[in-house]
């Protein structure tokens, strides 16, 4: 083997090839530095004296799937220059690592395409090693993401696990990057954004969040000047969440059976569009008998259905005039929810409204949350909260199927 094929089979370039060993199942190269090659580690400087040398072995690229190592005894030097005493750099490893660079590079092609499992199963090494190969390349990649571009975001929570685990994530609407994952949820997870946004001096014009109290106090005391975009998607949600809350109290203030037969099982029905309901299945006649049976539930279904109409009017004028419109009767019902309900559109129409200026929403932070538990389930769960915090934050370049 000679010092050519090493550099360009195995991408090591300024050492010299000495010997070959076959052992264990696997092959070893040993290599040697040439005196030339020596500097400090520290500054850099040829002006060296030598102290020894420490004996090191490091995983390369498999040749025909048999491990490949490359055995260096690292010298260790003085400096003239700045007096450090320091081994000296490897060209084709990173500091504090068994294996070289161009092996990193392979691990990380593999990962595109397997499992973390598979992968180090693949190369005989275990997978605590291909875990933090890929941890170091999303660090150096995601770690810290710039944020001097940013112009719309989105907020909001996202479940990571059982016993109400949570981390918010700040996503930027242009590129679909997340740019920060913090802790739990609510403003303390949003603390170290704030911090690292005033610092890159960007100029945020709007925000899609949901209606939480908690991310609006955040938004309105750090981004004073941008314009606040409640997501329609959290809106119609809230909504269909009393609508069931509604129903199922309707259900047992019946004291006639055949009445509560009617409202039992139509959950769904209450929730589903009119369009997708299957006639096949009985469901308009069902629902239609449902409604007919009870007012104050047929009310709160028509309502839901005028509710999804303020975000397709062709201006805002148009849908604030539909909004107050739908305000005034929800409040003039008489039925508690849609009075509730009507009073918190009140509160925040201003944010509603606001999608005619900044059309929007959290929506691709819904197609991310789809993204992160398919992640999870091929991954089996993350044990390192920071490895699970960086797979976010690069999981807008998933192009493979296999990411965990």
């Amino acid at each position: 083997m000679s010092t050519s094929l090493l550099y360009h089979a195995f991408r090591v370039r300024g050492y010299h090839y000495q010997s070959t060993k076959y052992a264990g199942g696997g092959v070893t190269f040993t290599i040697t530095q040439p005196r030339e090659g020596y500097r400090c580690a520290v500054c850099g400087s040829a002006n060296v004296i030598g102290k020894g040398k420490h004996p090191r072995r490091f995983r390369t690229l498999p040749i025909g799937g048999k491990p490949v190592y490359l055995r260096l005894d690292v010298p260790r030097v003085e400096c003239r220059q700045c007096g450090a005493v320091r081994q000296v750099k490897i060209g084709f490893a990173d500091p504090r690592v068994s294996y070289t660079r161009a092996f990193e590079t392979y691990a990380l092609e593999l990962s595109q395409w397997m499992t973390i499992k598979d992968v180090a199963h693949h190369l005989g090494i275990i997978r605590d090693v291909i875990k933090e190969i890929q941890k170091r390349h999303l660090k150096r990649r995601f770690g810290r993401p710039k944020l001097k571009h940013l112009k719309q975001i989105a907020i909001d929570e996202i479940s990571t696990g059982k016993g109400h685990r949570y981390v918010t994530i700040v996503m930027d609407l242009a590129s679909g990057a997340a740019v920060h994952v913090g802790e739990g949820k609510g403003g303390d997870a949003l603390k170290p954004f704030w911090k690292r946004l005033r610092a890159s001096g960007a100029k945020i014009e709007a925000v899609a969040t949901d209606m939480s109290p908690a991310y609006i106090e955040a938004v309105e005391a750090h981004l004073p000047h941008a314009t606040l975009v409640f997501d329609r998607f959290h809106v119609i949600k809230l909504y269909h969440e009393k609508l069931s809350d509604l129903r199922r109290a309707l259900y047992h203030q019946l004291a006639d059976t055949m009445e509560k037969s009617v409202l039992k099982g139509i959950r769904w029905l209450l929730l589903k569009r009119p369009e997708n309901l299957d006639p096949t299945r009985n469901e308009p006649q069902r629902l239609e008998e449902a409604l007919r049976l009870n007012e104050p539930l047929s009310i709160a279904y028509h309502l839901k259905e005028e509710l999804d109409q303020i975000w397709e009017q062709e201006n805002r004028a148009e849908a604030e005039a539909l909004l107050m419109d739908w305000i005034l009767y929800a409040e003039s019902t008489g039925i508690r929810m849609p009075i509730k309900f009507a009073r918190t559109l009140r509160i925040h129409a201003l944010g509603i409204l606001a999608y005619y200026e900044y059309p929007i929403s959290t929506g691709p932070l819904e197609g991310t949350n789809n993204k992160i538990k398919t992640m999870k389930r091929q991954a089996y769960g993350f044990r390192a909260p920071e490895f699970l915090k960086l797979k976010i934050l690069g999981i807008h370049e998933t192009k493979y199927a296999l990411v965990g």
